[in-house]
């Protein structure tokens, strides 16, 4: 039986998910699913292509998450984004941020869903990988139910088969992109209603689930669950995830094992001019929960930023987080 990659995956986050982090969360879980950082098609056509869309062959399977609202620009940049080897091209539906309403994208596309509807069907034509949406269950007051309806029932004949519902509202005027993170209540209901009524489509939940035992009780109702901050903030939760929510067979990796595997990227990028510390702030929540997890932050954050830092802060954080070493590196 084919396995649905879209069974567990980390969200797409700004700031967050950049090369580095994934490449990381890989080291972890061999079958998650990762997605990038949102990139403006515009940015995909006129800005730094080698460095917006290259990524390690180990971090597949990954989606390239886009945003953006004209059809020629988003049908080209899926063309480049599949051909630059992404294994999906995800159309940003959910950011509710100012400066992406500005540009007429993100969340407040919700409101138009033809038109999310033509632009799925014109980046589909160009990429010849799954094009696949992340949005709201609703924007503001609109009717989270006969919105929802409307928006999936109209994309999907735009020929979108796998969606993300990230299950609050977005409020477009009067809370912060943060805040709308938190504020809005979160519907699980609502999107196992959605499943329930559109079984021929891939539903994914995402939004507040915070551990394994919570995505195996959203598995009982949708086809996949997509963590965020958790999966960042504590990453050695995706240990389980091969055996757990895939039936892998692969043993699963200490942690010492994913820093030592880590160390040795690191220093491959160390060569190609990467600082330290571009790469190490991925890596701060490795021993959340561990006896020394402490220190280990504190050898990293107090040192990897320095000029010149190099494998030697990482070996010392990880001669720390194992015990062998009382004190971070800048202390002697």
């Amino acid at each position: 039986m084919k396995m649905n990659p879209h069974r567990f995956c980390v969200a797409p986050m700004m700031e967050w998910t950049d090369r580095h982090c994934r490449y990381f969360l890989r080291l972890i879980s061999k079958h998650t699913l990762l997605y990038t950082e949102m990139v403006t098609a515009d940015a995909v056509l006129r800005g730094d292509r080698k460095r917006l869309l290259h990524f390690d062959a180990a971090e597949h399977p990954v989606a390239l998450q886009i945003g953006g609202s004209d059809r020629q620009g988003l049908a080209e940049a899926a063309r480049i984004g599949a051909e630059s080897g992404y294994d999906e091209i995800n159309l940003n539906v959910g950011c509710p941020s100012d400066r992406v309403q500005a540009g007429r994208f993100g969340a407040c596309l919700m409101a138009e869903p033809e038109l999310v509807a033509d632009l799925i069907a014109a980046m589909g034509a160009t990429a010849k990988v799954p094009v696949t949406v992340k949005c709201r269950i609703g924007i503001d007051d609109q009717d989270a139910e006969e919105s929802l309806d409307r928006f999936i029932d109209a994309v999907a004949k735009g020929g979108c088969r796998i969606f993300i519902l990230h299950a609050r509202k977005a409020w477009l005027e009067g809370l912060s992109p943060k805040e709308n993170r938190d504020v809005p209540p979160i519907d699980y209901d609502r999107v196992y209603r959605m499943k329930a009524r559109r079984p021929d489509l891939t539903i994914i939940v995402n939004g507040g689930i915070g551990s394994l035992g919570e995505a195996a009780e959203h598995l009982t109702h949708v086809d996949g669950v997509m963590l965020g901050r958790a999966a960042y903030q504590d990453p050695y939760i995706l240990a389980e995830v091969d055996q757990r929510l895939f039936g892998a067979g692969e043993p699963t990796p200490s942690r010492l094992e994913v820093l030592d595997s880590f160390m040795a990227y690191a220093e491959g990028e160390l060569a190609r001019g990467v600082r330290l510390n571009q790469m190490t702030r991925h890596i701060l929540g490795l021993f959340h929960g561990q006896p020394r997890a402490r220190a280990f932050r504190r050898v990293l954050a107090e040192n990897a930023h320095l000029d010149g830092a190099g494998l030697e802060v990482l070996k010392a954080a990880r001669d720390v987080a194992a015990g062998t070493r009382r004190h971070a590196i800048a202390a002697e």
